[in-house]
């Protein structure tokens, strides 16, 4: 499984701009209900849902909100390269400023947690994560992800 299996460029945005952690799940759910037809207060819901059993803010400066819904076909994704870091009860405590938001059948069972560690393993690398810091725009960010396009072994 790879990043660019179920995120594709009009899923990545550069610059987003929220001020907490909240504003930010609400602009994420209603970018993705534009892109995958879904009701952006189901996917806000959700997210919230998941949330409240802990932060999905996995430390670094990185947060991974994901969550299921009955009406999502296949998985999907979205990157956003926020403006500023934002306090998001992360693990270590520190601010996030890069986010990766997958969605997942509701019945998805094996292939949500395969697409999670996926991310969690490319947001594990240093050099792409400085490579993702750094990028200004939309189409260098999807092209960081592209050339990550080797298959992993889940």
């Amino acid at each position: 499984m790879r990043l660019t299996d179920f995120i594709s460029p009009e899923a990545v945005v550069a610059n987003l701009r929220a001020t907490n952690k909240k504003q930010l799940l609400q602009e994420l759910s209603e970018r993705a209900a534009k892109l995958s037809g879904l009701s952006a207060r189901e996917i806000f819901d959700a997210l919230l849902h998941r949330e409240r059993l802990g932060s999905t803010g996995i430390g670094e400066g990185i947060a991974i909100p994901h969550g299921k819904l009955t009406k999502v076909k296949s998985i999907f994704g979205l990157f956003a390269r926020l403006e500023r870091p934002i306090d998001f009860d992360s693990l270590d405590g520190a601010p996030v400023d890069l986010v990766f938001l997958l969605l997942a059948p509701e019945a998805s069972g094996a292939d949500h947690l395969k697409a999670l560690a996926c991310v969690a393993r490319e947001l594990r690398d240093p050099g792409l994560v400085a490579s993702l810091r750094a990028t200004r725009n939309t189409e260098g960010l999807y092209s960081l992800m592209e050339q990550r396009s080797k298959p992993h072994a889940a």
